[in-house]
């Protein structure tokens, strides 16, 4: 069993790679666009895809590789991770998420402290998030043996574009991405809607997931990442 604190250092390090990569992208992406901002979020998207795939493929044979305090929650419920382990997970997603922020902004030369200006709110935006992160928790929980980082890579891509919000998904990228005023970023106000949309789409997307269940099947899936059929957290 790998020791509680090499899976919180997973998380925080793992997280902060991954809004690095989120912000990071999008700050060069918006550079070079010239103002084409379709541009911009195909070179975002691009870097994203590849980023999170290579990020589940190293931290989830220590932490499972969430980054995402509501994917965490759903493991809690599937009981893939302790109870226990819910609230350092979550602080660790949430520290890892502002510092991945400001590595962005220091590669950047940009300053360090920030909050984003850009609103994003109203229906639309809430109905794309609870769609974005149920199907998100369904590609997860269905996903088969060692195939899941692949999967859920590739849907995040999709979802950027085929979502109003570009597929958050995660309330932990929602908060480090208010410390960015940048093509990525999110105003602090615009949060709370989207951290409550995502946690609605994580409990329609475990849902779904049991619905989709065979009766004579008990509940108990290996964990968000599977590797050569072997469960990476205990």
């Amino acid at each position: 069993m790998i020791d509680l604190r090499n899976r919180l250092a997973a998380e925080t390090l793992g997280t902060a790679l991954l809004l690095a990569v989120v912000i990071g992208s999008g700050i060069m992406a918006e550079r070079l666009a010239g103002g084409n901002v379709a541009v911009a979020l195909l070179a975002n998207t691009a870097a994203t895809v590849g980023g999170l795939y290579i990020l589940i493929e190293v931290f989830g044979p220590i932490s499972g590789a969430h980054f995402n305090p509501v994917v965490s929650s759903v493991m809690v419920a599937q009981g893939e991770l302790p109870g226990a382990a819910l609230v350092p997970y979550i602080a660790a997603q949430l520290v890892g998420a502002v510092l991945g922020a400001w590595l962005a902004h220091a590669m950047f030369d940009m300053t360090m402290l920030q909050f984003s200006a850009k609103v994003r709110s109203g229906p639309g935006q809430w109905i794309a998030e609870t769609v974005a992160t149920a199907g998100l928790l369904l590609v997860i929980l269905r996903a088969p043996n060692g195939r899941a980082s692949a999967m859920v890579a590739a849907y995040i891509g999709a979802a950027y574009w085929f979502t109003a919000s570009t597929s958050f998904a995660n309330p932990a990228a929602a908060f480090g991405r208010m410390f960015s005023d940048s093509f990525a970023g999110i105003a602090p106000g615009s949060v709370p809607g989207f951290v409550l949309a995502q946690c609605a789409g994580a409990a329609i997307g475990l849902m779904l997931h049991r619905l989709l269940e065979p009766r004579h099947v008990r509940h108990g899936h290996p964990n968000i990442i599977e590797s050569s059929g072997e469960h990476q957290v205990d």
